[in-house]
């Protein structure tokens, strides 16, 4: 299944009209599932002061909503930028079928939205990272997963 130019077209209005507004940058995301829109979202950043809130994550969150899952199999995503590791973490974890994307992250990179940074932290051991991260020692760190394997009633995801 190609891309669809009507939705292409819808995403990128979204984007265009997203970045004259004080919402957030120019970013826009739809799922579809068979055949129907059934979420469609902005980037909300700077409307919401979440850091968290791009078009991809407010995309799947509404979506997921929607199906009444955590997993949105038998989707596609069409994002109007390729996304960046935290919408590709949440992309893996929600599981659509397919990915479409417009522009690429260096595109994005030569609007101001350079995440190279963030790809090159990934590479280095944690703790030579730009923020400092420490583990705590405890001798009962695991005791959570522990409780969570013997929860018979868990759903693994």
């Amino acid at each position: 299944m190609g891309a669809n130019s009507k939705i292409t077209e819808t995403l990128l209005k979204l984007a265009k009209e997203n970045a004259t507004s004080t919402q957030g940058g120019p970013f826009a995301a739809i799922i579809v599932k068979d055949g129907q829109i059934i979420a469609q979202a902005t980037n909300q950043v700077l409307g919401t002061n979440d850091p968290t809130a791009h078009a991809e994550v407010q995309a799947i969150r509404l979506a997921c909503k929607k199906v009444n899952s955590f997993q949105l199999d038998g989707c596609i995503l069409y994002t109007s930028c390729e996304p960046c590791p935290m919408c590709l973490g949440a992309i893996y974890w929600a599981r659509p079928d397919k990915v479409f994307y417009v522009a690429t992250r260096n595109e994005a990179a030569k609007g101001g939205f350079d995440d190279e940074f963030i790809y090159q932290e990934l590479t280095i051991p944690i703790h030579e990272r730009k923020i400092a991260f420490e583990k705590i020692d405890s001798p009962n760190s695991f005791d959570p997963f522990e409780v969570w394997l013997k929860n018979t009633s868990r759903t693994a995801y």
